[in-house]
Order: C-alpha cells, then structure tokens, then sequence
C-alpha cells in the first residue's frame, strides 16, 4: 500500500509503539482475571492511543465523556476527519 501512496512511511514502527504500551503493561501486570477485564483494558488502550494521536489529553476526555459536557468530538469523527485529511494530502502530493 505504501508505494502506491507516498504519504505512508514504508515501515511499521507507529503501530509496533502503538502496541508497545499494551505489551509492557500485561508484562508488568500479567494478564488479567477475566474476559470482561482483557475487553475493557483492550478499550482504554485505544482510546487512550487515539487521543494522544489527536493530541488530546486522555484523561480529559474520559472526563469529558463521563461529565458529558461535549467539550471534545466523538473518537469515530476524529477518525473520520484524520482519514478526509489524509486523502487529501495523498492528493496534493500525487499531483
């Protein structure tokens, strides 16, 4: 996919350290007790990714979400606004 599109690095290393903080932390903590705990760790972990990539503070929108004061957008159209800007990139640079 990354010769066909310029803007994409030819390696993996943003989702080799997207995963790193999954791994040292079952390493640290071992697995967890249940099935319910694995999904809800699996969840934070990327939310947690999303937001840093977003450039928005984690906690701040775990706060905003449970305080529901609608200070950030939705995780999904942060996603959908990063792809449109991709898209766009990927057009200005192949022109």
């Amino acid at each position: 996919m990354s010769l066909y599109d310029p803007v994409l690095p030819l390696h993996n290393n943003l989702c080799e350290n997207d995963i790193r903080q999954y791994v040292m932390k079952r390493n640290i903590s071992g697995e967890t007790k249940s099935e319910d705990g694995k999904k809800a760790r699996d969840i934070f972990l990327s939310i947690k990714t999303t937001c840093r990539k977003c450039g928005i503070n984690f906690i701040d929108y775990l706060k905003n979400k449970l305080e529901k004061t609608n200070k950030f957008p939705s995780i999904s159209s942060l996603v959908r606004e990063a792809i449109k800007l991709h898209n766009i990139q990927s057009q200005i640079s192949t022109c």
